[in-house]
């Protein structure tokens, strides 16, 4: 127990900055998932293969390797941004892909019917979508997206190979001050238990108010 009440600080340190990487890339995520899924079923051939291409190459493409190019590689070119900014556009495009999948998934689960009937009725794609669609094919994601977003909280842990101040990352520190390995590893542990049961119990009850009946 005096592994975690000695270096209190420094655990809280980096349970915020997993917290922080959690909750900022899980917006990411979420916003370019439902751009790209709506790229995949537009009318438009371009926007289609965009949201393939996309979905393609980051599925595909190891995270750790992303992390390179993200944190590296846009230095190159001019652009200058904290450390944690790069780490959330890492994050946040690599767990899009697999968001983009889940809502795909949901809107292939809505009848063809609806979509035709609110184009009959001069809606456009956009608004079909929006109004007719997304709405139905929500309740049926709620859980794929879940495990997507725990996920992304358990793949935060990459950000601390790069400076980034994160749960994971606090083992170097209190290992170069002798405490034991292994209870510093179960307090990391409790505290990625934490943050995911806190994903899990919020899905749950977006499932049981919104989810589908089954």
């Amino acid at each position: 127990m005096n592994v975690l009440t000695d270096n209190f600080h420094t655990y809280a340190q980096g349970f915020l900055g997993t917290l922080e990487l959690t909750v900022y890339s899980s917006v990411l995520a979420l916003l370019l998932g439902f751009l790209m899924a709506s790229f995949r079923v537009a009318p438009v051939g371009s926007l289609r293969i965009f949201g393939t291409a996309w979905v393609t190459v980051l599925r595909n493409t190891p995270l750790t390797l992303l992390f390179f190019a993200v944190l590296l590689g846009l230095p190159r070119f001019g652009l200058v941004l904290p450390f944690q900014v790069f780490a959330v556009l890492a994050l946040g495009c690599y767990t899009s892909a697999f968001v983009c999948e889940a809502l795909r998934s949901g809107i292939n689960t809505v009848p063809r019917g609806q979509g035709e009937a609110a184009r009959s009725l001069g809606m456009t794609f956009g608004q079909t979508l929006q109004l007719v669609i997304l709405p139905q094919a929500f309740r049926s994601v709620i859980p794929p997206v879940g495990s997507t977003l725990i996920a992304l909280a358990k793949n935060s842990a990459i950000a601390g190979a790069f400076s980034v101040t994160e749960l994971l990352g606090t083992y170097r520190t209190l290992s170069e001050l002798g405490y034991n390995i292994v209870w510093t590893f179960v307090w990391i542990a409790v505290g990625y238990l934490v943050i995911t049961l806190a994903i899990s119990a919020l899905f749950n009850l977006m499932e049981r108010t919104w989810g589908v009946a089954r």
